[in-house]
């Protein structure tokens, strides 16, 4: 598929790089090619391509949405018309001491959604830390796969996400519209304060057991 990052930090980088292996092109979308973080992805994944917001995004069928939150509105506002595209929120409202940013009045991906109205948001990529977006493998476990919980409100886009996330390795659970997304955020609260306060480190990840 043809695949676009807006934001390229630690989390987009990573999801970059297991994309390009599995054959998928995959472009950033840079207002500033010559960026810090740009450069950083291009010396670890030199087949990235670099194109312009809106270029990237024009020719994406998906968009990955890694930016900081704060920064969410402007980057969206930047990339040109979304209407009808696959926008996979990677981000988290994160407040100070580790709350949730928007005071759990709102999950942040329907705040995204109102921002591009026309879009078809799905939650995704969130729940733990960069490392396990570079290294999802836990051995030991049989045919177990890690969990990664989506949301959004169109069943068509979450199947494609959905896809994306089995062909890297994740087993994807449909956790039900949009507005569940506030939860999914609560829990990437819940694996920071376990993995980075309490000192547990990154390499844990949550599986969903059914009889």
């Amino acid at each position: 598929m043809k695949i676009a990052f807006i934001g390229i930090g630690q989390v987009g980088c990573a999801l970059a790089g297991q994309l390009l292996s599995l054959d998928h092109t995959v472009t950033i979308a840079a207002r500033n090619p010559n960026s810090d973080s740009v450069k950083t992805a291009l010396a670890k994944y030199p087949a990235l391509q670099v194109s312009s917001p809106q270029e990237a995004i024009a020719q994406a069928e998906v968009i990955f949405l890694a930016t900081p939150f704060a920064a969410n509105q402007a980057a969206l506002a930047e990339v040109g018309d979304l209407s009808g595209k696959i926008l996979v929120d990677c981000t988290n409202p994160v407040g100070a001491n580790l709350t949730h940013g928007l005071k759990s009045e709102q999950s942040g991906s329907e705040l995204v959604q109102s921002f591009v109205p026309q879009a078809k948001v799905v939650k995704a990529f969130t729940i733990y830390g960069f490392e396990n977006f570079e290294n999802n493998t836990y051995p030991g476990y049989g045919n177990l796969k890690p969990a990664m919980l989506i949301a959004g409100n169109d069943v068509t886009a979450k199947q494609v996400v959905s896809t994306l996330c089995q062909q890297l390795g994740w087993e994807a659970v449909d956790v039900g519209n949009l507005s569940m997304s506030l939860h999914l955020e609560h829990m990437t609260l819940l694996w920071i304060q376990m993995a980075r306060v309490q000192g547990r480190g990154a390499n844990f990840v949550w599986a969903m057991l059914q009889r």
